[in-house]
């Protein structure tokens, strides 16, 4: 299997091999390792895998890069303080 990243911005593609059965967890830390130490953070994400893999895969990069996720609701509108 071949992991295809393409960067909008700089027309760049990079191609990181890997094998069918990789997780969110080896999926986010062959993210972090081939794309975001070259380009930072993404602002879009598109992946086949359906939208409890993505949640799962952006949950672990956040933990790996040490991002503290706070997520607002509607009745705790005080959540960035």
């Amino acid at each position: 299997m071949i992991l295809v990243i393409y960067d909008k911005l700089s027309k760049m593609t990079h191609f990181v091999t890997t094998t069918e059965g990789t997780s969110e967890k080896g999926l986010a830390r062959l993210f972090r390792n081939d794309m975001w130490k070259l380009h930072g953070l993404s602002k879009s994400i598109v992946l086949d895998r359906g939208l409890y893999f993505v949640a799962k895969m952006t949950r672990e990069l956040n933990r790996m890069l040490e991002i503290e996720m706070r997520l607002l609701t509607l009745f705790h509108l005080q959540t960035d303080s």
